[in-house]
């Protein structure tokens, strides 16, 4: 893990949706698998997991190879009903998320959200989340040409609050969306949520912390550093 410290002072902080901001890797993950019990296959969380931070188009892909493109349409065509059943109630936050805006509110720091979900379903997620006017900027998978890893959701959202990537900070949970911010220049912040880092991960030289909230504390020693 690298030191827990900021090299400078963000102008803008872009975030990621899913396993970040709102609990809801957890939810997808429950409606899949219901969804194919329901449909006859049990298959293996490890299988769920290795979906966790990427595009829709590589998760139908690994669908594919676990049971076929029919039974793959069926799964996913019963997970989405379920899914927007979560989604209707408004998906839960994940700790430390309003203490962030919060803070960031305070010293006026402009943000972004920047997620591989396609934009009807992350403005329906973020609004029913109460999170949607928090953010001066929605930037997804639909907005772009190639989704995380590639870097270009993280350059939109950049060019949208337009601020300079190489001041911008990322908060991640996943090790795509790390990978990511770090290919469009960004100082990311990882926040592990279902998926623990692994020794390639950890390689990556990012900074890696429990939750939020210690992210949050970083932020403001940071701010109070330049204060000083």
């Amino acid at each position: 893990m690298s030191p827990a410290r900021l090299p400078f002072v963000p102008e803008a902080v872009i975030f990621d949706m899913d396993g970040l901001m709102l609990d809801s890797e957890r939810a997808i993950i429950g409606c899949l698998a219901e969804a194919a019990r329901e449909l006859g296959h049990d298959l293996p969380e490890v299988l769920w997991l290795s979906m966790v931070g990427h595009s829709e188009a590589v998760c139908r892909h690994l669908l594919d190879e676990a049971i076929g493109e029919a039974q793959r349409e069926r799964v996913l065509q019963r997970s989405h009903v379920l899914y927007e059943a979560v989604v209707a109630a408004g998906v839960p936050h994940r700790p430390g998320i309003i203490e962030m805006l919060d803070f960031l509110d305070s010293r006026r720091i402009p943000r972004a959200v920047a997620t591989s979900t396609r934009r009807p379903l992350a403005l329906r997620k973020l609004d029913a989340a109460g999170l949607l006017p928090r953010f001066d900027a929605i930037c997804t998978s639909s907005d772009v040409e190639h989704p995380k890893p590639a870097p270009d959701v993280y350059l939109l959202a950049a060019r949208s609050l337009g601020i300079d990537p190489r001041r911008c900070l990322v908060l991640e949970d996943s090790p795509t969306g790390v990978r990511a911010a770090l290919a469009a220049g960004m100082h990311p912040i990882q926040i592990p949520d279902l998926l623990e880092p692994d020794d390639a991960v950890r390689a990556l030289g990012h900074t890696i912390l429990p939750s939020l909230d210690d992210a949050r504390m970083l932020l403001e020693q940071r701010f109070l550093g330049e204060v000083l």
